[in-house]
């Protein structure tokens, strides 16, 4: 049987012809399997895999990303499980790589979105639709990088979370997106012993960011929970879309144009 190298080093083998069964436990994974033109062999997902609405609709779901449940996926019989080191517990997918083959992911930048696309290529054997969605993500890339040349020098915080507030550390894929955009991620210099790390509203105010992006998700903020930060930002407090901001696969192509017009509106503010 053919064998694959995950993100990790793990080795998996998958049957002759390719998988036939696949479920995905990553949202972004997810949508990124159907744009890569292998929508037919995805029959599970998770609750969060919303994208596109006729899969997010039709699939078998079996639960969220952290507390997806085993035996669901057991019962759908997956002869390849996509994961990511990031988004699911260890210790699920150790007890699934028992029974199943399972690929893990592990994206922090921009650039290796694109090559995670590449590998979903070579994994699910559709080389060219992958090749042209890494360069879509990396054409994406320069323009960004391009559009935000007037910004260098601006910092920002983005929080992802309320009650406490918790933000994205400079180790994660929001902030190398927010980076190739010319933004400085406001805990650069900041002691990090975690990925998102707990900040309470005195240390928000004492970073004295720029901007301070509020994502819609996990937490759902809204225009109503910047007013309570907007003390915090010498520029402006803003909700932002967090799928265009940390879904790493084709979604960040496909939401270039969300991220540029952002960097106009923060333009407008100088």
């Amino acid at each position: 049987m053919p064998r694959f190298t995950d993100q990790l080093g793990r080795e998996i083998e998958l049957p002759t012809g390719g998988a036939k069964r696949i479920v995905s436990l990553v949202p972004s994974i997810s949508e990124s399997v159907c744009d890569l033109e292998a929508t037919d062999a995805l029959v599970g997902i998770t609750s969060f895999c919303v994208h596109p609405d006729s899969v997010y609709r039709s699939r078998t779901r079996v639960g969220g990303t952290k507390n997806f449940k085993i035996d669901r996926i057991r019962a759908l019989e997956p002869d390849l499980i996509l994961a990511n080191k990031e988004e699911n517990p260890k210790r699920n997918i150790l007890e699934l790589a028992e029974s199943f083959p399972v690929w893990v992911s592990d994206v922090s930048d921009v650039q290796g979105a694109a090559q995670l696309m590449d590998e979903l290529g070579i994994l699910l054997n559709r080389h060219v639709e992958a090749d042209l969605w890494s360069k879509r993500i990396l054409e994406a890339e320069v323009q960004l990088q391009s559009a935000g040349k007037e910004l260098e020098g601006l910092s920002a915080l983005y929080l992802i979370w309320k009650d406490p507030y918790m933000a994205a550390g400079t180790d994660t894929f929001i902030s190398s997106v927010m980076e190739g955009m010319g933004i400085r991620n406001a805990l650069r210099n900041q002691e990090q012993s975690l990925r998102y790390p707990a900040i309470d509203e005195a240390k928000i105010e004492a970073l004295q960011a720029d901007l301070i992006f509020l994502s819609s998700e996990p937490y759902p903020f809204a225009e109503k929970h910047c007013q309570d930060l907007d003390h915090c930002s010498r520029l402006a407090t803003i909700c932002v879309d967090g799928e265009a901001f940390s879904w790493y696969g084709s979604r960040f192509a496909k939401r270039s144009d969300y991220l540029l017009s952002l960097l106009r509106q923060i333009q407008l503010l100088l």
